[in-house]
């Protein structure tokens, strides 16, 4: 293995890290606020707060298609929204485009998921108080599904890095890039094999992570 190759390695590994921060980012803004919805809008929960069963189910499906769709089929038909975005269809910034469309919803049903979870008894609690269903969610249903928010985030993160290794397949670079491009095409199996271990590494070291920080928060309450 030479150091060109390692120093190879190396960048894709930056690339993917790159592409799931950056995914992770967009796809919260975008889920939070659906997953939300998606829960106070229920009205089959304590954590309906505004009833809306029509808006409910509409925002009900478009989340479960749009979670339905293969990946790889997703980033094909975005791509002209990558390059409307981010100036081309290929690469590591055009990957982030489908990447955090594909976990937003992801993201969505986990907020929903958290928020449902919470202690009814605590919203009703609040309710008494005179607070306002904004002041519920943000001050009520937010922090106390935190540590449930945070494992559901964690399985967001690594379910991305499975993704990124997807878009290498079609010019998404990072290590599914390099395992394809230099691993497969070039025969190189201690390539592949190393990008692989790596990917193995992260998905270890952000699950153990994410497990740390909900534990913590559970043992603080």
């Amino acid at each position: 293995m030479t150091a060109a190759m390692w120093n190879l390695i190396w960048q894709s590994t930056l690339q993917t890290l790159s592409m799931v921060f950056f995914s992770t980012v967009f796809s919260v803004i975008l889920g939070l606020p659906l997953g939300i919805l998606l829960c106070i809008t229920s009205p089959m929960t304590q954590g309906g707060l505004k009833p809306m069963p029509a808006l409910n189910v509409v925002l009900g499906k478009i989340v479960n298609v749009l979670r339905s769709f293969p990946f790889i089929i997703l980033i094909i038909i975005l791509f002209p929204l990558s390059r409307v975005i981010m100036g081309t269809a290929i690469g590591t910034k055009a990957a982030i485009v489908p990447l955090s469309i594909a976990a937003a919803p992801f993201v969505a049903r986990i907020v929903e998921t958290s928020l449902k979870e919470v202690d009814p008894g605590v919203i009703q609690a609040a309710r008494v108080m005179g607070s306002t269903n904004s002041q519920i969610v943000f001050k009520v249903l937010l922090p106390e599904a935190l540590p449930s928010l945070v494992s559901g985030l964690t399985l967001t993160i690594i379910n991305l890095i499975g993704y990124s290794a997807m878009a290498g397949a079609i010019g998404g670079g990072g290590l599914g890039d390099l395992a394809i491009r230099y691993g497969f095409q070039r025969f190189r199996p201690d390539v592949m094999a190393i990008a692989v271990v790596v990917i193995l590494v992260l998905v270890e070291l952000i699950q153990f992570t994410g497990n740390r920080i909900s534990s913590r928060m559970m043992s603080r309450r």
